[in-house]
């Protein structure tokens, strides 16, 4: 019988690993690819889903769920952890470039495949377009656009009215695309 999240989360509050067990795997996938499109990293979306799931174990016997999805308490969760890993980040590079006579540290590409780099690549073109825009159409995007929550899921999470998620979707989407699609009118030479 397949339990609910919230029958699945009562269960792991009292301790039950496998409720808990159940859980990551019904929710694992969505939580590392809403990392990803945060972080344009594959190994740092492995990282902040790992960190995810430890603080909902941790947080298991104190939270409860608001609606009956378990998904978007942990993709608010993880875009903290995402949010405070690239402050972590940054506080790494600036002490990096100050120890070091201001040439950035050689990467370390072996152990890089090729079409993860690629992924990467793109990723981070369009999280730089992403970042430009402001933070509630970030957070809108990440949540319904790129992890797939319904316009009411991802206003219970980020607290605020649906009606104000979806002009911020609107809004964003007629951003970025304006920022990421060539314009088709241009003439060739």
């Amino acid at each position: 019988m397949d339990l609910s999240d919230r029958a699945l989360w009562e269960l792991a509050a009292g301790g039950n690993g496998e409720a808990f067990g159940q859980l990551f795997d019904r929710h694992c996938r969505a939580v590392y690819n809403h990392c990803f499109r945060l972080t344009a990293s594959w190994s740092t979306a492995e990282d902040l889903t790992s960190t995810t799931f430890l603080l909902a174990w941790r947080q298991r016997d104190r939270m409860r769920l608001a609606n009956d999805s378990l998904r978007p308490w942990l993709l608010a969760v993880a875009t903290n952890a995402a949010r405070s890993e690239r402050r972590a980040l940054g506080r790494r590079r600036r002490l990096t470039a100050r120890a070091s006579s201001g040439e950035p540290p050689a990467a370390d590409h072996a152990d890089d495949v090729a079409d993860r780099v690629d992924d990467e690549r793109r990723m981070t073109e369009v999280l730089a377009e992403l970042r430009r825009l402001p933070r509630a159409e970030q957070e809108a995007v990440a949540l319904c656009l790129w992890s797939g929550l319904s316009y009411a899921e991802a206003a219970t999470a980020l607290g605020i009215a649906e009606v104000s998620v979806r002009a911020r979707v609107s809004r964003a989407r007629s951003r970025l695309r304006a920022a990421l699609v060539p314009a088709l009118t241009e003439e060739t030479p």
